[in-house]
């Protein structure tokens, strides 16, 4: 009986695997008979599964839709497997620099499926700080780091950000998108006011590996109020932009002159 028990247990665990694998491979969020269907799976077991992994917050729900997603937790838990990782090995030192460098906090975000993902911090020792984030995500159009890795991540996006405005709900002015994103792409750096959440401002710049693929974005997040324009232009910005060529370079990155 025991070794029945124990033979469940573990075919459970594996199921619960393959659903959260389901869920992260998925392009978009699914429903219960998507992920019947895909594990061959009962509803009654799918259900049963997602109910669990909801309870421990590592799957999402949106009620009026039916559908399920990763929960916050699951990438809460990557991060701690992402430290090891040599995106945050190599960025890490970096960050520390520049975070005692201003006394603002600074992330290493990525982005996965048009979302960004808030991977690993260095923090500031002000009184008064942004909300952490780590482990929290975003769409891309909503803060700095997305629109700069978007904006750097080919010559030819924003042509092909333009094709698919029928397909990208939520934006609400592609065209103004665009535009914001052709400016990003020529001064190198992304600066919002409120983009997190109403008092937040982000400046974020794309990090590049030695194939000049983006792998990512050094983002800084401080209260507004001590992100005052000059300190931005003399200060902030042209040390976001040399911590950003280092930690290129240490990816293999070089730039080409001209």
């Amino acid at each position: 009986m025991d070794r029945e028990r124990g033979t469940y247990s573990v075919q459970s665990v594996l199921k619960a695997f393959d659903l959260l694998e389901t869920l992260a491979a998925e392009d978009s969020v699914a429903t219960i008979p998507i992920l019947a269907k895909k594990l061959d799976l009962s509803r009654n077991k799918i259900f049963r599964l997602l109910a669990t992994l909801e309870d421990k917050g590592l799957i999402e729900r949106d009620e009026p839709t039916g559908t399920f997603r990763l929960g916050i937790y699951a990438f809460e838990m990557a991060q701690h497997i992402l430290k090891s990782a040599s995106l945050i090995r190599l960025a890490h030192p970096v960050m520390e620099e520049l975070a005692r460098k201003h006394d603002e906090a600074v992330y290493m975000t990525v982005l996965n499926n048009d979302e960004v993902l808030f991977l690993d911090m260095v923090d500031s020792f002000q009184q008064i700080k942004a909300t952490a984030m780590v482990g929290r995500r975003f769409p891309f159009f909503t803060n700095a780091a997305g629109k700069a890795i978007k904006a750097m991540s080919s010559t030819d996006m924003i042509e092909r950000l333009g094709k698919r405005r029928s397909s990208m709900n939520g934006i609400p002015d592609v065209k103004k998108l665009e535009i914001e994103l052709h400016d990003i792409r020529q001064s190198g750096v992304a600066v919002d006011f409120g983009g997190l959440g109403e008092g937040i401002c982000a400046v974020a710049v794309a990090i590049k590996d030695y194939a000049g693929k983006v792998v990512g974005a050094l983002t800084m997040l401080a209260p507004s109020f001590r992100m005052l324009q000059e300190r931005l232009e003399m200060e902030i910005i042209p040390s976001m932009l040399d911590s950003a060529e280092i930690l290129s370079m240490k990816f293999g990155y070089a730039k080409i002159p001209g």
